[in-house]
């Protein structure tokens, strides 16, 4: 929709390097039919800057709204991107950006666009109601709304007022019960191989369905470890998170010059 604004932008090494575009387009991961331009983040958060305050920001908010009601392939990664970081952005009221977050939310469909957008909402929880919002998303059986509630509570509710709503919704995630648009590296290859995964439009996750919930889960509670290591500590000894989420978590913590040095059990 605004590929005139972002195409003199794409990065130079995408263009002209195979490899370095193969390589970019597989770190975002998006599912057959999402097309990716190769813009960097900074370039398309000026983009959304610019946007956001022009007269007709509303219009064109509305507009990637509607374009992408016809589907995955009306809009690039970097478009739902800009649209996202647009309503950060934009002039309003929280309670005038959240009709409009609400309409986005839904669009999501990688972890780039969810994790992109999530942390720029500082607006958020002055909406009221913003919690239990979130809980409506923890609550929603598609793969990238529950990732947003994850990431969202991680940037915006990771306190110690709020740590123990957190931990009551992670254990309360049906993980077998959301469903995901990607299909695991393992299942792929007993649903004749990646190619005939991506023929039917999925998407190939390393991990176990819903793969991008599970990660996010173990980034935010790797996170609170490194704010709160004798509540999260607690927690975990007996939460009735998955083993394999737990493994995510301790690996995470492992990576982290944060908690690499502190047990996270």
């Amino acid at each position: 929709m605004i590929e005139k604004l972002l195409e003199p932008l794409v990065s130079e090494r995408f263009r002209n390097e195979e490899k370095y575009r193969l390589g970019h387009t597989r770190i975002l991961n998006p599912l057959p039919g999402r097309a990716v331009m190769g813009l960097h983040i900074p370039d398309m958060r000026k983009v959304a800057k610019a946007l956001a305050v022009r007269e007709d920001a509303l219009t064109i908010i509305a507009d990637f709204g509607k374009e992408a009601e016809k589907g995955r392939e009306a809009l690039a990664h970097e478009e739902l991107m800009v649209w996202g970081m647009m309503i950060n952005f934009i002039k309003g009221t929280a309670e005038e950006k959240l009709a409009m977050l609400e309409k986005f939310v839904p669009q999501i469909d990688s972890w780039g666009v969810c994790d992109s957008v999530a942390p720029g909402a500082r607006w958020f929880r002055k909406a009221d109601g913003a919690w239990d919002i979130l809980c409506g998303y923890f609550a929603s059986d598609r793969e990238f709304e529950v990732r947003f509630a994850v990431i969202m509570s991680m940037c915006h509710f990771l306190d110690l007022k709020w740590l123990p709503r957190i931990f009551y919704q992670f254990d309360g995630l049906d993980f077998p019960g959301i469903r995901s648009e990607y299909v695991s590296l393992k299942d792929a290859g007993r649903s004749g191989g990646p190619e005939a995964v991506l023929a039917s439009g999925k998407g190939i996750a390393a991990g176990e369905s819903p793969y991008y919930v599970r990660m996010g889960v173990a980034w935010c509670l790797a996170t609170a470890l490194a704010k709160f290591p004798d509540d999260t500590r607690a927690y975990l000894r007996h939460s009735r998170l998955p083993e394999d989420v737990l493994r995510l978590y301790a690996r995470k913590a492992r990576e982290s010059f944060r908690t690499r040095d502190i047990s996270p059990f």
